[in-house]
């Protein structure tokens, strides 16, 4: 018999689990909110636009009256904002069940964040290690503490991370945010690998939206740094591409199937749209590439990221 197919519908009875999701003012992170919320979860919209968060949660509670939701503020680019949204949370939620990774921008111009990491990888990377570290007491109290990261079919033009240049001196923006996502990608699976030595129960896993129609697009057009082929993008998406809903539920099997395993990795079945499904991942290279992203995220962040043994 043919598995079935995932929906939204598919998403079990999520009452009484907190969760976290970074970016949960728009696109997939709205959508996975609103998923979330109208299963019975505790949502943490943890955002920088308090503004836009706050008419994100009207819009969710249109139709879920009584979604349960929270907001905390948290700019990625900012390591001293990502402290402080941790203690917020970990003050109120002491037991944390998912945290989605999904926050992000796109096609930036050449900057740098407020701790003078390159504006990419520093929000889309280094604030989600940090973020994730920090509240790593309460995943890590959680029976199955699931930690889910948003990465991109751009992490395929990466490049392996020069950990003698981490700020990229020779900037173009499409491909360091290849670098961002492909450091995404090899987060989430470096951190399970690292739940698996400490012998916890707690789970990483790995999602893609294949070519989704998001305020990403738009964003990055605006930026100005890529506008011929940020706007040929928004198009395609516009007209090809997937509803952020189901962008969003690949991130959302992987946060919430509960025949996922730590080390999945969750995309669209023909990688650009489709169907949620589990992809194959290729091992070549990987404890070296995580090796180096993780000696290159403690020293940029000064956060090591430590999980205790189990027992």
């Amino acid at each position: 018999m043919a598995a079935r197919r995932f929906t939204a519908a598919s998403i079990p009875d999520l009452t009484g689990v907190v969760a976290v999701v970074t970016g949960a003012n728009g696109g997939l992170g709205l959508e996975s909110t609103r998923a979330l919320a109208a299963h019975g979860a505790h949502v943490v919209m943890a955002v920088r636009d308090q503004a836009k968060a706050r008419g994100a949660m009207e819009s969710i509670r249109a139709g879920v009256p009584d979604a349960s939701l929270e907001l905390v503020p948290l700019d990625l680019g900012s390591q001293a904002s990502v402290r402080e949204a941790a203690a917020a949370i970990l003050a109120a939620h002491p037991v944390l069940d998912i945290l989605l990774n999904n926050a992000g921008v796109m096609a930036t111009p050449e900057g740098r964040t407020v701790d003078g990491f390159e504006t990419q990888f520093g929000i889309d990377h280094l604030g989600h290690w940090s973020l994730t570290a920090l509240l790593m007491p309460a995943l890590l109290a959680a029976p199955r503490g699931r930690v889910v990261t948003t990465t991109s079919m751009a992490r395929l033009q990466g490049g392996r991370l020069d950990p003698d240049d981490p700020l990229m001196r020779d900037y173009d923006p499409w491909r360091a945010y290849a670098r961002a996502k492909l450091a995404n990608y090899h987060f989430g699976l470096g951190l399970d690998r690292e739940f698996q030595r400490a012998g916890v129960t707690a789970e990483s896993l790995v999602a893609h939206p294949g070519l989704a129609h998001t305020d990403l697009q738009p964003a990055s057009v605006r930026a100005g740094a890529v506008r011929g082929s940020g706007r040929f993008f928004e198009v395609l998406a516009s007209r090809i591409g997937m509803s952020a809903a189901d962008g969003a539920l690949p991130q959302l099997r992987a946060a919430t199937d509960p025949a996922a395993t730590g080390g999945e990795f969750y995309v669209p079945r023909w990688w650009s749209t489709g169907p949620a499904v589990r992809a194959r991942v290729r091992e070549r290279g990987l404890d070296r590439a995580i090796d180096e992203l993780w000696a290159v995220s403690e020293q940029e962040t000064g956060i090591p990221l430590e999980i205790p043994p189990a027992g």
